[in-house]
């Protein structure tokens, strides 16, 4: 079977290994809100309080896909449409937010590398567990109910927050060499947003109702 074998669904959906998952996911959150501590102390001290949950994108995108997993750890029995809904957007939010900002992460690394800043390991962690965050949310896309409509409202949240970011001045900091490239940086941000809620819906056509 080779290959095959960690892409298939009694892999995917073995609980020893989606508890795993979990666990590592939510260890990243974790280490991904303290990563963003100065920032949201900044934010805290320099801007209205309310605008503080659009600070740590990539952990607050984790945190989703984490929540996403206890959804396959323990399937609910006859949920109500409340319940169903509340499903349905966190799976979409896990999504769309956790392509976007892993592939953003990685991006703004690799491109403050080619002007000039020294990667250290710590820039090699962060590009593999961004990399792990887009790779696993398309993974376990077959196996959620999100559909066209909750991508939807996914891709409104990503664009409501990339506005918020680029207006308010509360983007993610960026390394040195990028400063002078915010507008080109809020560009690709936008068009990955955008990209996204597309790449997925492509997916859903070939999802399999398991």
């Amino acid at each position: 079977m080779g290959l095959k074998l960690f892409f298939s669904r009694s892999f995917l959906l073995n609980r020893h290994f989606l508890w795993l998952l979990f666990i590592v996911n939510l260890l990243g959150t974790i280490y991904g809100y303290i990563w963003y501590d100065d920032q949201l102390y900044w934010t805290a001290v320099h801007k209205p309080d309310w605008m503080i949950p659009f600070v740590p994108d990539s952990p607050t995108s984790s945190l989703f896909f984490t929540a996403s997993l206890l959804y396959l750890l323990y399937p609910m029995q006859k949920p109500s449409k409340a319940a169903l809904g509340a499903r349905v957007i966190i799976e979409a939010l896990a999504v769309v937010c956790s392509v976007k900002y892993g592939i953003w992460a990685v991006a703004m690394i690799v491109w403050g590398a080619a002007q000039g800043d020294v990667l250290n390991w710590q820039h090699y962690m962060l590009m593999a567990s961004h990399l792990a965050m887009a790779v696993e949310v398309l993974l376990y896309l077959r196996f959620m109910k999100a559909g066209t409509g909750a991508l939807a409202i996914g891709l409104a949240w990503l664009l409501l927050n990339d506005t918020m970011d680029y207006t308010q001045d509360i983007y993610p900091w960026l390394p040195e060499e990028l400063e002078d490239d915010l507008v080109s940086v809020r560009t690709f941000t936008y068009a990955l947003s955008v990209a996204s809620f597309i790449a997925p819906l492509i997916l859903l056509r070939f999802r399999k109702h398991e």
